[in-house]
């Protein structure tokens, strides 16, 4: 493991779709993982799909991530590196590492159906290495444009040690060379990315498990790139359990449904949940939301996260978001809300959403509709009301009289009053309730 003023993760979203919780998930474990070793955590949009990226979904990535609280501390942007991916691409052509490839998808569909009506993977034949310079030339004649792989050293097994699942081996033989640049000469993610995680100080890759396959090639490709002068360090490689949504479905089919933008907008969910879910998802106990996200570095282990296939249900995030709100301090949510301190304070142990503190104002300031079922007993009540000032030892003095009177207790004695009161069956304190309605109110909801 490195020392901790040297580890750097990176998060690189696409800007061609808005983040969803399954993105949420790899951003705040990143996020996590390099605070807890007091490292850097880079944002990295990945936009070098020139006809699908958008800067308004850029925008939108960030203001997810700060609503989040995943600040970061660096910023890149691939569109403004296409230099050096093509330096890059210049060097392992000269290193013998890329070759151009004239096959069109039609023709390459062709050869994998052959391979696998052979019963062989459908690893590419490398036919385009053997070409002749008149071949390529006779391509480029009639119209094609080569597309570019990277030649694997397929006698090699590729070793790494994973940082979430331990010793790794996968035999290069197993897969196909990868095209790093398409026939438009668009440069792919594998390229862009390994040169950027070189260049930039990557120090660790925290991915999905479904990235595990693609190791070989980076890793090679990174062993390749270092050689030929593009950056020191060869990242280490983390790859995270897949997570699938609560009914056991893959998230993409749902992934709308799932999008921070949405969440942001609802009232039920707050953000500090959201990552505190995250940080739990995979592993055997599930961590307290904090107001401040950075706490919930202090012990994250990625050795907590086991292979299996949690499952997303974002119930769990809205009873952690009940839970945080319940402790939230008044300057928190001052901003969001009409309530003041007093009000907040009596009310939020009671909340499931920082929203549902408003509807106490009109219980405890408005003019509901008192619920009185037995209007003998309220009326008993009415006359049990103790005369003075009211605070919080009025509730006692009441009670205890109207129970002498009546000779009810429990639910019996005090149910009756709070919905005569507030209308509702559950809420805040009772003795807390009437000392902050004052008498006059609580007078005119036992008068019905």
């Amino acid at each position: 493991m490195s020392h901790s003023s040297e580890v750097k993760v990176r998060f690189a979203p696409s800007p061609t779709g808005k983040l969803h919780l399954g993105n949420a998930y790899i951003a705040s474990l990143n996020w996590l993982f390099a605070k807890s070793k007091g490292g850097t955590f880079l944002l990295r949009m990945d936009d070098t799909d020139s006809e699908r990226s958008q800067a308004h979904l850029a925008e939108q990535i960030r203001v997810d991530l700060r609503w989040l609280g995943l600040d970061w501390d660096e910023y890149a942007v691939q569109s403004e590196r296409l230099d050096r991916y093509s330096a890059a691409k210049e060097s392992l052509i000269s290193a013998g590492r890329l070759y151009p490839c004239f096959e069109t998808p039609e023709e390459l569909d062709l050869k994998r159906k052959v391979q696998q009506m052979q019963g062989k993977p459908p690893v590419y034949d490398r036919e385009a290495i053997s070409q002749t310079e008149d071949q390529r030339a006779a391509f480029l004649a009639q119209g094609r444009s080569p597309h570019w792989r990277f030649k694997l050293d397929q006698d090699a097994e590729v070793e790494w040690d994973d940082v979430v699942r331990g010793s790794q081996t996968i035999r290069a033989e197993t897969q196909s060379d990868p095209i790093l640049i398409r026939g438009d000469g668009r440069f792919l993610y594998t390229l862009s990315s390994c040169v950027d995680d070189l260049e930039l100080g990557v120090t660790h890759i925290l991915r999905g498990g479904d990235h595990v396959s693609n190791t070989v090639a980076q890793v090679q490709l990174f062993e390749a790139l270092k050689g030929l002068g593009f950056g020191g360090v060869v990242p280490k490689f983390g790859h995270l359990p897949l997570v699938y949504d609560k009914d056991g479905s893959k998230l993409s089919k749902r992934l709308d449904a799932l999008s921070l933008e949405r969440l942001r907008g609802s009232a039920k969910v707050e953000p500090q949940a959201i990552v505190a879910y995250m940080a739990s998802l995979g592993t055997p106990e599930m961590r307290e939301p904090e107001y401040d996200i950075k706490s919930l570095a202090n012990g994250f282990d990625l050795d907590a996260f086991n292979a299996g296939a949690p499952r997303m249900d974002e119930g769990e995030i809205e009873i952690l978001t009940a839970k945080l709100v319940r402790t939230l301090p008044y300057d928190m949510v001052k901003d969001r809300t009409r309530v003041d301190q007093r009000t907040w304070d009596l009310v939020a142990p009671n909340l499931s959403s920082v929203a549902e503190a408003e509807s106490w104002l009109e219980i405890l300031d408005g003019n509901i509709e008192p619920i009185i079922e037995d209007k003998e007993y309220i009326s008993l009540a009415l006359e049990c009301f103790p005369s003075g000032d009211v605070d919080e030892a009025t509730w006692a003095k009441w009670t205890g009289s109207l129970r002498d009177r009546s000779g009810r207790k429990g639910k019996a004695l005090f149910m009756p009053l709070r919905l005569a009161l507030t209308g509702q069956t559950h809420g805040p304190d009772m003795a807390r309730i009437i000392a902050r309605m004052g008498r006059e109110r609580a007078l005119m909801r036992l008068a019905g």
